[in-house]
């Protein structure tokens, strides 16, 4: 969507579009980095962008089949999730190969299903560089919901998932039920790539979930610390994206993006600069 110099003069909350992409992009910015916290911990961090193939693979069926779309791809990443788990966690294949597996096949199909299939690419566009200004009062409604489960789990069990990302084997022989924790953070991840890949993309879906925290862990040495940093530089990296596409004619989803990895390079140079200044001086 392109706007007139009229348009820019006038204030960016003024349009009811604009007022629903903002509380969204705000509410994946505070709880996806949460979220995501948990897969950089376990170094499964490209999960985000191999569910977000296998969602884009889901949602081509289901607009082939006509059997709705949403659902069919909340399965289909929700399968792809509960499955690169059990391999992961089976000792089946190292993660990255399981990760690896997953998202070229799923990319693979989709290219294949796309191709064969004509009628539904203008939909499939917005799925794939995202549409945040296209959200409407019941995706506004069902990523309240998401981001409500997500707090809640997260503050609930923190502290297995804590440990289970740290050391699984040492969780385990404390009594954790690490396969139920991992299983649920992969549901949560599934659902949060499924409902959330309509403002971002399935190709800018991740940065939202990954960027965020590693900016967070540059700035601060405890988890809870980093944690709370990533979900304000989540949120903050919506808010000035949004403006900058208002006012730049830029796409929304990767003015989003490229915010958040200009926090992270101003993290890690900040925290260069820390440790700089604090290193004693040499005296001869």
């Amino acid at each position: 969507m392109r706007f007139t110099s009229t348009d820019k003069d006038m204030s960016i909350l003024e349009y009811d579009f604009m007022q629903r992409a903002l509380v969204g992009g705000i509410l994946m910015g505070a709880f996806a980095p949460v979220l995501g916290t948990f897969l950089v911990l376990r170094r499964i961090s490209l999960i985000s962008d191999t569910l977000a193939h296998v969602a884009l693979l889901g949602l081509a069926i289901g607009l082939v089949t006509n059997i709705w779309p949403n659902i069919v791809t909340f399965i289909s990443v929700c399968a792809a999730a509960v499955t690169i788990e059990f391999m992961r966690s089976r000792g089946r294949m190292p993660s990255d190969v399981a990760l690896a597996i997953v998202l070229y096949s799923t990319m693979a199909g989709s290219i294949v299903l796309i191709s064969s299939t004509q009628g539904f690419r203008i939909d499939l566009f917005s799925f794939l560089f995202g549409s945040i200004l296209g959200l409407n009062n019941s995706d506004i409604w069902i990523l309240l919901l998401l981001a409500a489960t997500v707090f809640i789990c997260i503050f609930i069990f923190f502290s297995e998932l804590a440990q289970t990302a740290f050391d699984a084997d040492l969780a385990k022989v404390s009594g954790v039920p690490v396969g139920m924790i991992n299983l649920g953070l992969a549901v949560l991840t599934a659902a949060t790539i499924t409902f959330s890949m309509r403002l971002m993309g399935v190709l800018l879906v991740g940065t939202l979930i990954v960027v965020p925290f590693i900016a967070g862990q540059a700035l601060f040495d405890n988890l809870k610390g980093a944690i709370f940093s990533a979900s304000i530089i989540g949120a903050s990296s919506s808010v000035l994206g949004l403006v900058g596409s208002f006012y730049f004619d830029l796409p929304a989803g990767g003015a989003i993006a490229i915010v958040a990895v200009c926090f992270l390079i101003l993290s890690v140079v900040y925290r260069r600069a820390v440790k700089l200044l604090s290193k004693p001086a040499n005296h001869y």
